[in-house]
């Protein structure tokens, strides 16, 4: 099964115009790019260098953004970066827009969850091996060209991917040494390696809301500067 069209990366969203929206407008209302659908996740961080900050999702209603949830937020270990200028192994987590091809997890899905969910289980891989046919893909037992120092075994995850949803960055035509692996999943003890992470409690809301229908996407950015969501 191939997952469904995703949107490439950008480096800042911005808003074009005779000026800004009121400050009061929902922040989706002030991005240029929302992906085209009635469903958006945005993840914000203070800064570049920042691992903390907050995952919200929202819904668009009657021509008007409405919040319809948010939970704290969790980055790369050290902070945020351009999508198209992210390097493997940086530990950063990619700016940008980005579709959501699919969901898995080691946990069944939440009740009410609409997206294709893929249960994980021993034999599951996600390959992030430059070298490989599979880079960046699921694969399942592993690939023989992908070397298992240079994958993840998701089951040895334990909690942290009991529940995720797989972000499309640098997932369509691929970038060797751009990136691999990058979800949207559940809390870990501390900053990710490059994903955003939220509580279980949020990550399985988040799963029972989206609807693939309504094309959500998720946007992750900062509060200002080059990879500022908003940017004047």
């Amino acid at each position: 099964m191939r997952p469904g069209a995703v949107a490439l990366a950008v480096s800042s969203l911005v808003v074009l115009g005779a000026g800004p929206p009121a400050p009061s407008s929902p922040l989706p209302a002030r991005i240029t790019d929302t992906g085209g659908g009635t469903q958006l996740i945005t993840a914000v961080a203070p800064g570049t260098a920042s691992t903390r900050g907050t995952v919200t999702w929202w819904d668009l209603r009657d021509g008007r953004w409405v919040k319809t949830g948010s939970a704290p937020a969790r980055f790369g270990a050290n902070g945020l970066v351009e999508g198209a200028s992210r390097e493997q192994g940086t530990n950063t987590t990619p700016t940008g827009l980005y579709g959501l091809p699919y969901a898995f997890g080691i946990k069944a899905a939440p009740r009410g969850t609409a997206y294709t969910y893929r249960r994980v289980h021993r034999d599951s891989w996600w390959c992030q091996d430059n070298d490989s046919r599979s880079y960046n893909r699921w694969t399942e037992p592993r690939a023989a060209d992908c070397r298992a120092a240079e994958s993840e075994h998701l089951i040895t995850y334990g909690e942290r991917y009991a529940h995720a949803l797989v972000v499309g960055f640098n997932y369509e035509r691929p970038v060797r040494g751009r990136g691999a692996g990058i979800f949207l999943h559940v809390n870990g003890r501390g900053a990710t390696a490059g994903c955003v992470s939220v509580p279980k409690a949020a990550m399985r809301r988040i799963l029972a809301w989206a609807a693939p229908s309504k094309r959500p996407h998720l946007a992750i950015g900062t509060v200002s500067g080059p990879t500022a969501l908003v940017h004047y």
